[in-house]
């Protein structure tokens, strides 16, 4: 690609940013080339220089690429140059990612906090943009993102409202029929007994330690060990988590998940033991693995959930997050302690568990006998006195 002509000389950029700051407008325009297209010579160079600044911070190349096609997206839909954007194009697109593509708030949301930081950077005095494209253009780019035209983070959980828990008699229905495919696979004497009895064995895991989707695709046999106070579960009482979900721009988070199910650990220990190794992949870490020797994906999660929910004929709202749900739910209904449920799910606050939590009406009505029984105890039980 090639860069705009004379920048250095003209604008004596270089002089005034002696530092060389990372993605610096001086760094990312080389003098002596002759544009056919400067303009958008100048949004590659903008480009490259984003992607420098952000590389130089420590930022995982997965997050910049996304950051930069967000950006790209935005470029497409406005037909203008950055530095011909107003605020007014911002909350346009806005509007078209809701009202036509029908995207979460949190999702914008997301989008607008990546745009709001290539707007940043390239209105930054310290980068030099700005006085190029006021040399070159005329003009120069401004601040485009504001409280008016962005999505405000007022909640803890923006997620489809439809979305909800497994009632307990709805999972029994959903692994009773998991562990029927195992046994119909096997009477028919079909390949497929082994990953029926795999998957059915990930979605007892998937509830049994509460966990998301690329969590369990990403586990590997080591993540199991032992916990000193359940020594009863073996080298299953605790799961060590790495991939947690991450903060945008930041790694996974790590935690430990200790195994609270009986059953859930059983299930674990005997496909480990006795059905993993059929696989013939001994040297491969992952805990679940593909016929062809490889690590389940989670969209292969996602897909055989899908064909036992709706061969079941339960409600499409149900989806394999709704596994978690369910933990947490069928825990609080227990009466799991919320701070350890809190630990164990990952959650920073405690509102993101509440959001999670769709306790069942027996227990709500429970819950509020309890609430009532001291209202109407009789004079001579309270307190003793007659």
């Amino acid at each position: 690609m090639q860069d705009l002509p004379g920048r250095r000389e003209v604008l004596g950029v270089g002089s005034r940013h002696g530092s060389e700051l990372a993605g610096a407008a001086h760094l990312e325009l080389v003098a002596g080339v002759v544009q056919m297209r400067p303009q958008d010579a100048m949004v590659e160079a903008m480009l490259r220089g984003w992607r420098a600044q952000q590389s130089a911070r420590g930022l995982k190349a997965d997050t910049v690429e996304a950051r930069e096609r967000t950006v790209q997206r935005f470029l497409e839909f406005t037909n203008e140059y950055p530095w011909e954007w107003t605020p007014a194009h911002v909350y346009e697109w806005s509007a078209s990612l809701m009202g036509e593509r029908h995207l979460a708030p949190s999702t914008v949301r997301a989008y607008q906090c990546e745009l709001r930081l290539f707007s940043e950077y390239v209105t930054d005095a310290r980068y030099g943009w700005a006085e190029v494209c006021e040399a070159e253009f005329g003009t120069h780019p401004v601040a485009i993102c504001h409280e008016w035209n962005t999505i405000a983070h007022l909640n803890g959980y923006e997620g489809d409202p439809e979305a909800r828990p497994f009632t307990r008699e709805e999972l029994q229905r959903f692994l009773d029929y998991a562990d029927e495919q195992v046994d119909r696979a096997v009477r028919a004497r079909r390949k497929g007994a082994l990953v029926a009895y795999r998957d059915a064995t990930l979605f007892k895991v998937v509830y049994g330690w509460g966990l998301r989707r690329t969590e369990t695709s990403k586990l590997d046999l080591v993540d199991f060990g032992r916990n000193a106070k359940a020594p009863q579960f073996g080298r299953y009482g605790m799961l060590n988590v790495r991939y947690g979900k991450a903060k945008r721009g930041q790694p996974p988070r790590r935690r430990n998940v200790l195994a609270v199910m009986d059953w859930a650990v059983e299930a674990v220990r005997d496909y480990v033991e006795n059905v993993r190794p059929r696989f013939g992949c001994t040297e491969h870490p992952a805990l679940w693995l593909t016929e062809r020797g490889g690590r389940v994906k989670p969209a292969e999660i996602n897909a055989r959930f899908v064909a036992y929910r709706d061969a079941l004929g339960l409600p499409r709202a149900l989806v394999p997050h709704s596994l978690r749900h369910s933990y947490i739910t069928h825990l609080t209904e227990d009466g799991v302690d919320r701070r350890f449920l809190q630990q164990q799910v990952g959650h920073e606050c405690d509102s993101s568990l509440a959001t999670y939590t769709h306790v069942s009406d027996a227990f709500m009505n429970s819950a509020l006998q309890r609430a009532l029984a001291p209202a109407f105890a009789e004079p001579s039980t309270v307190g003793g006195h007659g």
